[in-house]
């Protein structure tokens, strides 16, 4: 998430979502996910959280080799690129630590195919960078947002195996801790008309929603048409949807309307929904490490992003 986002909470306590509910799901619970699963979340947030990409600030060589264990993967689950191609990449002035300055970047681009919908686009964001190295730090950023790229990989091989309805653009992001630069460029350069855009489903901080047991789905106010899509859905183990942090009520650190790159398809008039957990002590500390991330909530916070992602595809352009 962007660096402006302070935490604030002095203490977080978990909570569990599931009692008191005023209606029952009506969605089965997910199926319990095999060990594989589980496993490569964590590899894919051990390999981009690890010291040797240096925080993976945006132009660094930390962030180069993020980007290409990103492409590695992609290519290894099958995904093909787009026409405009695999990577993207964009120069664009940006906020860093003195000031102003101009970033060079490049998101990462992935194709899946629909079944229905081909000519119609829901596009999956999740940003690779982080805030790289600092007073002699490493600025590891394993939720933040490593989590949210492994939620991204794991959906995509779901819809390697099971091809989705609409067509999915995957988009790895680039110069997100700098301003949103890679979505703003995305959207002013996009590989598809924006008028095909259905959507944007944005994840960024998708594993440590240990801290109230939810899920947040923001974006419904601007766009009330998806929360019916999305309510009925069944909590995945101990972690729950909740939607918010999106209204006028909604003040200061509470609202992520601009908090994460789906601010810049916001802008351009593409709906959209930004799916991460809400702030934790270690958010953009030093101590966002792999160690601090719970593999069963991590596990669960993905399985649901993924069935949220099935329910929109279902019910999208009907």
């Amino acid at each position: 998430m962007l660096s402006y986002r302070r935490l604030t909470l002095s203490s977080v306590a978990a909570a569990l979502f599931l009692a008191g509910c005023a209606a029952p799901a009506v969605t089965p619970p997910a199926t319990p996910q095999p060990p594989a699963f589980q496993a490569q979340l964590l590899e894919d947030v051990r390999v981009l959280a690890s010291d040797e990409m240096q925080g993976r600030d945006t132009g660094s060589a930390g962030g180069d080799a993020a980007r290409a264990y990103i492409v590695g993967r992609l290519e290894a689950l099958g995904v093909e690129a787009p026409l405009m191609g695999r990577l993207q990449p964009w120069e664009m002035t940006g906020r860093g630590r003195e000031g102003a300055r101009t970033w060079n970047g490049v998101n990462v681009l992935g194709l899946v195919r629909g079944t229905r919908a081909t000519d119609r686009y829901i596009v999956v964001t999740a940003h690779y960078d982080h805030v790289g190295e600092h007073g002699g730090q490493i600025y590891n950023g394993a939720d933040d947002n490593a989590s949210g790229v492994a939620t991204m990989l794991a959906l995509a091989a779901e819809l390697k195996r099971e091809a989705p309805e609409h067509s999915v653009l995957f988009v790895a992001l680039d110069g997100e801790e700098r301003g949103l630069l890679g979505a703003r460029h995305f959207v002013e350069a996009p590989p598809v008309p924006l008028s095909s855009i259905a959507m944007n489903l944005n994840f960024d901080m998708t594993a440590r929603a240990e801290t109230d047991g939810k899920l947040w789905v923001t974006g419904t106010y601007q766009n009330p048409q998806f929360r019916p899509i999305l309510e009925p859905l069944a909590p995945a183990g101990s972690v729950a949807l909740a939607f918010g942090k999106d209204t006028p009520q909604d003040t200061g650190e509470d609202n992520w309307v601009e908090a994460s790159d789906h601010a810049a398809f916001h802008r351009a008039g593409v709906p959209f929904l930004y799916l991460g957990v809400n702030y934790h002590p270690d958010y953009h500390r030093p101590s966002d490490d792999l160690e601090r991330i719970d593999p069963i909530v991590f596990t669960a916070s993905t399985r649901l992003a993924i069935d949220s992602f099935r329910a929109l595809d279902r019910a999208l352009d009907r």
